[in-house]
């Protein structure tokens, strides 16, 4: 079966098209039609310039309209309904980009570069998040964004480096506030430590050759009831090893990751078939109604069932 994740992300596509990698990247876009539930391996903040949808995520269903701001970490299911239409401009950034910025910000909690993830993990705990900034502030922010937007279809990240930083700092910098974080402890017994390693490459698609492995295993066939021991042996390593590598490419458990895949494909099947959800979830590889049911709503908000009801008003 087919994946969402097996397509060339609009941001990769973006990207082969420029002819080369930025780890800071703007799009604006409108869009008429549903969009998803997809997931990046990149953070997105989305800020709605025009028009309303109904967004869903972890989050739920919520109403997104001009004013507002989406900001979503790697890996998390999302979709929206445009309510006629709906113009965003949406600012993909890279996972290490944002934890080098994270080590230096919180460098009087994080005493090592490569304990950033897990220290922001405990600030940063909401992986979906809906912000109303308001329309004022909204229109602040747009010069930046279309400036931003105008150097990333110039391909100008390395040359104009600078101005794309202070860019994305102002348009952050009246973001955050609104921004959910998690009060958090600073004793040294609390503070997350990790043996450094090497970072990941730099892509919007980690590169490390046993998490793509086990991946691609895993988007090969969905439905099948994968085991620890059946991907950790593909790649020739242990259990412990290949949930921590793979969970540090993809931020997911290799089970996790396969439940949003499994999610994805039941939205496409519910999108594009006429099956029932109880089919769409046997297809998939879930032999009980409620689990599929269960992990839908955990992954996107909704219910299959109000899913399938807003493609049908779609169309």
């Amino acid at each position: 079966m087919s994946s969402g994740n097996d397509r060339l992300s609009l941001a990769n596509q973006d990207l082969v098209a420029t002819g080369g990698y930025q780890p800071l990247l703007a799009r604006t876009r409108t869009f008429h039609r549903p969009v998803g539930p997809e997931t990046y391996n990149c953070v997105k903040l989305a800020t709605v310039r025009d028009g309303s949808a109904i967004v869903y995520s972890e989050f739920g269903e919520k109403h997104a309209k001009v004013g507002d701001v989406l900001l979503l970490g790697a890996n998390v299911l999302c979709g929206a309904q445009p309510e006629g239409h709906v113009t965003v401009t949406v600012i993909y950034l890279d996972l290490d980009f944002i934890l080098d910025q994270f080590f230096w910000q919180y460098i009087d909690i994080v005493k090592d570069r490569f304990a950033s993830q897990s220290v922001a993990d405990t600030i940063y705990t909401e992986p979906a998040q809906l912000m109303g900034l308001g329309e004022d502030r909204i229109g602040m922010l747009m010069p930046w964004l279309d400036e931003l937007v105008a150097l990333s279809v110039d391909g100008q990240y390395r040359e104009r480096f600078h101005r794309m930083q202070a860019l994305w700092h102002a348009v952050i910098d009246q973001v955050s506030p609104f921004i959910h974080v998690s009060p958090t402890r600073t004793l040294p017994a609390q503070r997350a430590r990790t043996r450094p390693s090497v970072p990941r490459g730099r892509r919007f698609a980690p590169l490390r050759a046993e998490a793509r492995a086990v991946r691609e295993l895993l988007a090969s066939d969905v439905r099948r009831a994968w085991l620890l021991s059946e991907l950790s042996g593909a790649v020739h390593l242990s259990e412990k090893q290949l949930v921590r590598v793979f969970t540090n490419a993809y931020g997911k458990t290799p089970l996790a990751y396969l439940t949003m895949l499994r999610v994805e494909e039941m939205a496409r099947l519910l999108r594009e078939s006429g099956v029932s959800i109880a089919e769409a979830g046997n297809l998939v590889g879930w032999v009980s109604r409620n689990r599929a049911a269960t992990a839908f709503r955990e992954c996107t908000g909704l219910t299959p069932g109000r899913y399938r009801a807003m493609q049908e008003k779609s169309l």
